[in-house]
């Protein structure tokens, strides 16, 4: 006994010397890892988590939800102003640093249906002749790129939303538009009627002014509160550390100099001290209102050059979400009390859907996440809200309901009929695709259902519900077709790892089967419109199950061994396998056919039930 308690207070002198020896409080302290090989990382998922699909990058037919049809998209940022949401990413036509360059904004009322993209910052052509320090080339005919780590705004007195980016140079694919070597830092008036203010620059880089820049300087604007706004933005440590790695070297604006850190993000303890989180494990704090920082990498946590995001939740809690891997995936959450020790780790995006065009360091997964920082609105809902992209093509949104937890309360009796809308659909995870929905929709029986539709020949429509481990088990739901030619719905038991044990499908050929190893049981058929009751009592210690489809019964024994049971998931598709840890990082392709619809399917989820059995 003594023994054990000389261990534990080891540990614990060991993680205080290593958080000294970092110069920073936070520390990482579960002991949660996840499998690479696995784009959901085998974590157990946060309760009552939607992904939301805001943008589809299309190519071929960018009036499909992708305006102006470039495919490469990242680096979102988000605000909610004035009952609005808002999010604003970066735009070029193929590849990261390779220009041309814009940044698009989208706009929706509730967070899960978005404006069409428009251009918030256009083109810039670089003058013939511009030269960059310690890069070879001569601009001709060359256009910037966009780059930001904040992408918005609200003004403190005025309460004006502004949109923020920067127009840096990129000579070739392997230079860096945020290399303080750009031209400068532009600012934009956003309307609350859609209308947007002139383009004025706010900040330099060396070597430019207004003599050879094609917007106006922003003390050159007769609108007063206008250049209040953007002297209050100067002046504030906290907004212009967030420019930190595309500003002149010694531009004394900026604040914290000797950090070098990227993507800058905060939040604030009950003592008032900030702190402070950056890309590459970095972290710090700050006890003079961010103007100085102490820093160092964070014990405990790992994750490669993806961003990370942390704020104060509405419970009174700290969250930050990440890429728990050196891969950009998954994308996970974790929770502390006080500010500084995190001690658990859940998946907030697991779904990687495959990349449709391939492009200068486009790489997999769900990153960069951003979401909204303190004086840039607060969703009145209470919960959550990040923005990001998914594979450096896609934008998405995503509701973390709090408090943020990855245990639920009790047992499944969902009667889908009482939804009008997905937000309040607080107690089901959600992923939802631009073209395979989720959503509240009126069913054939003539009552609200959950559907799932899919017209995306590589994505699906996901939902599941979460419930307390059981090794014995009860699921009931009901189901109604749209169709029995085409569409493919899967429902599944998994446990808390994501591995499933049990499946039912409605099948393209128009027969519901269940799954027994890489066969398929015949069940019955189905027809389209018609309700359909299924039953499934599973018990995991004899690793088989009961399945009765309408009149339907049968007895087989699990498909994959599981030791319990903690979800079911009704999903549109086959699980993603792809990307794994030996996926080559880039690649010269387009997928055929990735920006055409295929036929919709519909299927509708009227009612779920679970417990244990008895």
């Amino acid at each position: 006994m003594n023994r054990a308690i000389a261990i534990f207070l080891f540990i614990i002198l060991l993680f205080q010397s290593v958080r000294l020896d970092s110069q920073t409080p936070v520390i990482h302290s579960y002991r949660t890892i996840v499998n690479i090989d696995y784009t959901h990382g085998q974590l157990p998922p946060a309760y009552g988590v939607h992904n939301i699909q805001i943008m589809r990058a299309n190519r071929e037919d960018p009036g499909w939800g992708s305006a102006p049809g470039w495919t490469y998209n990242h680096g979102p940022d988000m605000a909610y102003h004035d009952g609005k949401f808002y999010v604003d990413y970066l735009s070029n036509p193929v590849g990261e640093h390779t220009a041309p360059g814009r940044s698009c904004i989208q706009t929706s009322d509730d967070g899960y249906n978005w404006s069409l993209p428009r251009i918030v910052f256009p083109q810039y052509r670089i003058p013939d002749g511009t030269t960059k320090a310690g890069v070879e080339g001569i601009a001709k005919d060359l256009d910037a790129v966009m780059h930001h780590r904040i992408g918005f705004y609200v003004s403190k007195k005025n309460k004006r939303l502004y949109a923020l980016g920067y127009y840096g140079i990129c000579f070739t694919p392997r230079d860096k538009p945020n290399d303080g070597n750009g031209i400068g830092r532009v600012i934009r008036e956003i309307h609350g009627n859609g209308a947007m203010g002139e383009v004025y620059f706010i900040r330099y880089n060396h070597g430019w002014n207004e003599s050879n820049t094609s917007f106006p300087f922003y003390q050159s604007s007769k609108d007063k509160a206008f250049v209040h706004d953007c002297d209050d933005i100067l002046a504030d440590p906290l907004i212009t550390m967030q420019w930190l790695e595309e500003s002149d070297k010694n531009d004394p604006v900026v604040p914290g100099l000797n950090v070098r850190g990227q993507a800058f993000c905060w939040y604030t303890l009950d003592d008032g001290r900030l702190i402070g989180m950056w890309k590459s494990k970095l972290s710090g704090v700050s006890s003079d209102k961010g103007k100085t920082w102490s820093t160092g990498k964070t014990p405990g946590l790992y994750t490669a050059s993806a961003k990370m995001w942390g704020q104060r939740t509405s419970d009174g809690m700290y969250a930050q979400v990440f890429n728990p891997s050196i891969y950009r995936w998954p994308m996970a959450v974790t929770v502390s009390e006080d500010g500084l020790e995190y001690k658990n780790l859940l998946l907030v995006h697991g779904e990687i859907s495959p990349m449709r065009y391939s492009g200068n360091e486009k790489s997999y997964g769900p990153q960069y996440l951003r979401g909204i920082i303190p004086g840039n609105g607060t969703v009145p809902d209470g919960n959550m809200w990040l923005s990001y992209s998914v594979n450096k093509e896609d934008i998405w949104v995503m509701r973390v309901s709090v408090p943020v937890t990855g245990i639920a309360p009790e047992h499944i009796n969902e009667d889908l009929s009482v939804y009008e809308n997905l937000s309040r659909m607080t107690r089901w995870n959600i992923y939802s695709p631009l073209w395979a929905g989720v959503s509240i929709e009126k069913s054939p029986a003539g009552k609200n259902a959950l559907l799932l539709s899919d017209e995306d020949r590589y994505d699906f429509a996901k939902a599941e519900h979460l419930f307390p481990e059981s090794v014995k088990l009860l699921a009931e739901f009901t189901v109604i077709a749209g169709q029995t030619d085409h569409g493919l719905l899967n429902i599944e038991l998994q446990n808390g790892s994501g591995n499933a044990g049990v499946r039912i499908s409605f099948d393209p050929d128009g027969m519901i089967k269940s799954k027994r190893s890489y066969k398929y049981n015949n069940l019955i058929p189905y027809e389209t419109g018609k309700i359909y009751r299924i039953r499934i009592e599973a018990d995991t210690e004899d690793l088989s199950c009961r399945i009765k489809v309408n009149d339907r019964e049968i007895t087989q024994d699990f498909y994959a061994p599981v030791r319990s049971f903690s979800r079911i998931v009704f999903r549109t598709g086959e699980k993603f396998r792809v990307p794994t840890p030996d996926t080559p990082a880039y690649g010269n392709f387009v997928l055929e056919k990735g920006g055409e619809k295929t036929d919709m399917a519909k299927f509708y989820i009227l009612s779920v039930k679970t417990g244990d059995l008895q």
